[in-house]
């Protein structure tokens, strides 16, 4: 016979709620981009089709282990959000890094050489 989640919550102890809270908090806060974009209710085809790709190249960004940057500042924009990056330090201090901001806006124009006729 299936149970209830919260009768099976109310039979843990304090101390066994407060773990699996903590649990859920730190696996809310870090997972990888397919879990991700799983969480926020969207597909590949959803994503790829956002970004101008093909789905097989959604799939490619989520495998990957190493990225540029602009990339994954693009897969983020995609789903409706911002890339942050910040450094934490071992004396609690966390610091956020801003030279990365512009990385999903578009690039100026290269400036062009007017040539003279001779």
């Amino acid at each position: 016979m299936a149970r209830k989640f919260s009768e099976l919550r109310g039979k843990m102890s304090p101390a066994a709620r407060a773990a699996s809270e903590q649990e859920f908090r730190k696996m809310v806060e870090e997972m990888p981009l397919r879990k991700l974009r799983a969480a926020r209710e969207l597909t590949q085809e959803n994503l790829a089709s956002v970004l101008r790709v093909e789905q097989s190249e959604v799939s490619k960004i989520e495998r990957r282990t190493d990225m540029y940057l602009s990339t994954l500042a693009s897969y983020v924009k995609a789903m409706g959000g911002t890339l942050e990056i910040r450094a934490a330090f071992p004396n609690g201090e966390v610091v956020r890094i801003n030279q990365f901001e512009s990385l999903t806006e578009p690039a100026p124009a290269p400036a062009t050489k007017k040539v003279r006729a001779k």
